[in-house]
């Protein structure tokens, strides 16, 4: 067994484009994604399951319906099943997304913004 510890920032480097979450490790039926933020991002929501936010470097603003909430470095989120929501990082966000297997980051949405699914890094 390879008993190695993850790097986040070794795993950014890896990496530049945007709104293209990469899986770092899975746990049970989860998955822990890296993911670089930039600009606007389309509506939408996850009917099925709750969606995490930690936000590792930069400011995340996550848009509402009804508001919006700022997530700073080292701070989470949890959007919950049903919530449309919108993010959107005037610069770039490096953050972590944490979500069941198999969640797309368009949920219901989909379209050209639509990010292949279970890639490692």
């Amino acid at each position: 067994m390879n008993h190695r510890s993850i790097n986040l920032q070794e795993k950014f480097s890896l990496f530049s484009e945007q709104w293209q979450p990469k899986v770092i490790a899975e746990m049970n039926d989860y998955q822990f994604k890296v993911v670089r933020l930039e600009g606007d991002f389309v509506w939408h929501r996850h009917d099925n399951t709750d969606e995490t936010f930690i936000v590792l470097n930069g400011m995340l603003r996550i848009d509402f319906r009804d508001g919006a909430v700022s997530i700073g470095p080292g701070e989470m989120y949890v959007v919950r099943r049903g919530i449309e929501h919108k993010p959107y990082a005037e610069k770039e966000v490096q953050l972590m997304l944490v979500e069941p297997k198999g969640v797309l980051n368009t949920g219901d949405e989909g379209g050209d913004r639509t990010a292949q699914n279970d890639v490692w890094i």
